[in-house]
């Protein structure tokens, strides 16, 4: 049973299989929203260590993804394709030859 924070405690829970007032509350996962400000911050200690990253595809792909997440923004398809090459493994010169329009814009 969902319930909105007003509505916790002055509403009765009752299991939805047995009807049961013997309940236990569970919260939903929780966004925080972060100024532009401290996204960036957050980027930029990312950003600190991708040159020690120019041998590991799969480690390069977990850092973009995490920038991409904390971006808060939607990013282009080309952005998660490039980063599910990584994650596979695949260098970025090869995504770059399998993809040579993708820094165009195309």
């Amino acid at each position: 049973m969902f319930m909105t924070y007003s509505e916790y405690g002055r509403k009765t829970a009752h299991c939805v299989h047995c009807g049961s007032a013997d309940t236990r509350r569970r919260m939903t996962k929780v966004r925080i929203a972060k100024s532009e400000e401290n996204r960036f911050e957050s980027m930029s200690d990312d950003l600190a260590g991708l040159e020690d990253l120019e041998d590991d595809p799969k480690a390069l792909g977990r850092a973009m993804r995490k920038m991409g997440k904390e971006m808060g923004e939607e990013l282009p398809g080309e952005f998660d394709e490039v980063v599910d090459r990584l994650e596979a493994g695949q260098s970025p010169e090869e995504i770059e030859s399998a993809l040579p329009d993708i820094d165009s814009g195309v």
